[in-house]
């Protein structure tokens, strides 16, 4: 049985697949949220660790291997954290990609050093968000969910896709009937949806 409120897989991901219904544009998030996410923390990478903060720095086993307690690590976390308690089985791998992607996005930044690695993570962000924005106007016909909900755009995508995949290559859901309730809830939603733009007129997105 799924969970309710904030980690309302099903409810959540339904919301999402509304606004991703159309098989190229799917396959465009697919290809790029995860970079997104990587490069934001090539970023975060830069800002200041816990131990700065506080004019502690003690030598530890990860500070010796390039990695560091900053705001990179603690928004990794959270991502991990909150897809775990959305569904343990995909959830946990999820956070797992979190993590690595925490630890790669700090051995990139450390080896470009920041006045390279903001070029790159620039133009990284550039390009794949381009291709979200094309996905959605071209494709999709629709406004990406970032114009409605934020949380789901940037906190949620990243689940999202990865659990697209392990649904499309291994037929994964979280509990027995989960697909069958979320394509009932996709359908409701986009039907609303038509009917609201249909009213309101070509400017309606």
């Amino acid at each position: 049985m799924g969970r309710k409120g904030l980690f309302d897989l099903e409810k959540h991901f339904a919301s999402y697949g509304a606004y991703h219904s159309n098989p190229v544009n799917i396959l465009i998030h697919t290809v790029s949220v995860w970079p997104i996410f990587f490069t934001a923390l090539v970023l975060l990478y830069f800002t200041p660790t816990i131990c700065q903060l506080f004019n502690f720095q003690p030598q530890c086993f990860l500070a010796r291997h390039g990695l560091f307690l900053n705001l990179g690590f603690f928004c990794a976390l959270l991502y991990a954290v909150f897809y775990v308690c959305m569904d343990i089985k995909a959830g946990s791998l999820a956070a797992l990609l979190c993590m690595v992607c925490w630890v790669g996005a700090s051995w990139l930044a450390s080896y470009l050093g920041f006045s390279l690695a903001w070029k790159v993570v620039l133009a990284a962000q550039l390009f794949c968000w381009t291709g979200q924005f094309l996905g959605h106007g071209v494709f999709e016909k629709r406004a990406p969910a970032l114009l409605d909900n934020l949380v789901q755009a940037f906190l949620m995508a990243p689940f999202f896709v990865l659990l697209e995949v392990l649904q499309t290559v291994f037929g994964y859901e979280p509990y027995q009937g989960f697909h069958a309730s979320v394509k009932l809830r996709i359908d409701a939603e986009i039907a609303d949806w038509k009917e609201k733009k249909q009213k309101m007129g070509p400017y309606f997105l």
